[in-house]
């Protein structure tokens, strides 16, 4: 997609600081774009609370060893991301403030941070094992950007878009959380009478969010900054990360009970249909 550098006041770069803001609750499974790996590891697996993604995605095959590219290399290439997650975390807020306006309606942005390893969090402390996340205790995002090679490389979704749909799908959650939906599903999910339904909400909750980045996408084509081939790359993303096909790469029985996030058909149909109406009203995913 066609993107400028810009300076952003709504990102922190604590890549070499460490560490994040206070503690508190822990991070919920469903809380990143593939954050249900961690939840796979401890419902399907019946493991513990330490394994995290980077277990699973060991198993993977086509992994990529650690070190295998030049540092320097390494560096430009992740600085070349990093500025493009500033230019996407104004971009997309930028049209969801609009949006807000036309409503009649007080957007607040959200913060986006990079780190690196580990970060501390208002909803606990995450390591990069959880992927890509919101927090709906301090309305931020959290990335470790090398996320973006491990979709690349072992989830097969090269490209900028397929970044692009990340931080638009986390983007998002801070619409889903703002408007109180996000409040509204946890309190339904206290309320299930099984954890299956529960983790239906959570599949009804992911996919809207990625309906929303549909909408973000089809804001982008309407100015004329798509790129060819930049839809496919954010169907491809939206297709990696769908729980069937994570659970088959893990090796696992294909349970939609266990699904968190939705199906990889799934996933592409409600990013399609953001990006085909380009109109919010068409997200209701709960409907």
């Amino acid at each position: 997609m066609k993107w400028r550098r810009t300076k952003s006041t709504h990102v922190d770069d604590m890549r070499s600081a460490g560490g994040g803001r206070g503690l508190g609750m822990p991070i919920a499974a469903g809380g990143g774009i593939i954050g249900l790996l961690v939840f796979l590891v401890t419902a399907v697996l019946g493991g513990g609370g330490g394994g995290g993604l980077g277990s699973v995605l060991d198993e993977l095959p086509g992994a990529v060893p650690e070190g295998s590219s030049s540092g320097q290399v390494a560096d430009q290439a992740q600085q070349e991301d990093a500025d493009f997650v500033k230019f996407l975390t104004e971009d997309t807020q930028a049209v969801w403030a609009a949006e807000f306006e036309r409503a009649d309606r007080q957007y607040d942005y959200a913060r986006l941070n990079m780190f690196t390893g580990q970060v501390n969090t208002a909803c606990g402390p995450a390591t990069s094992a959880v992927g890509p996340f919101y927090c709906p205790a301090d309305g931020e995002v959290y990335i470790d950007l090398d996320f973006f090679r491990e979709l690349s490389d072992r989830f097969g979704a090269p490209g900028d878009f397929a970044q692009a749909y990340v931080i638009a799908h986390e983007m998002g959650h801070h619409v889903q959380n703002l408007l109180g939906i996000s409040d509204d599903v946890r309190q339904r999910q206290r309320a299930a009478g099984s954890e299956s339904e529960a983790n239906q909400l959570s599949v009804m909750l992911e996919l809207q969010a990625d309906c929303l980045a549909g909408v973000w996408a089809h804001s982008v084509y309407a100015r004329g900054d798509l790129d060819p081939g930049d839809v496919e790359e954010g169907l491809a993303a939206a297709e990696a990360v769908g729980d069937d096909r994570i659970q088959e790469q893990a090796g696992m029985t294909v349970s939609p009970e266990t699904w968190t996030h939705g199906s990889s058909a799934e996933r592409q149909e409600w990013f399609n249909r953001g990006f085909e109406s380009g109109d919010s009203s068409d997200c209701d995913t709960f409907d």
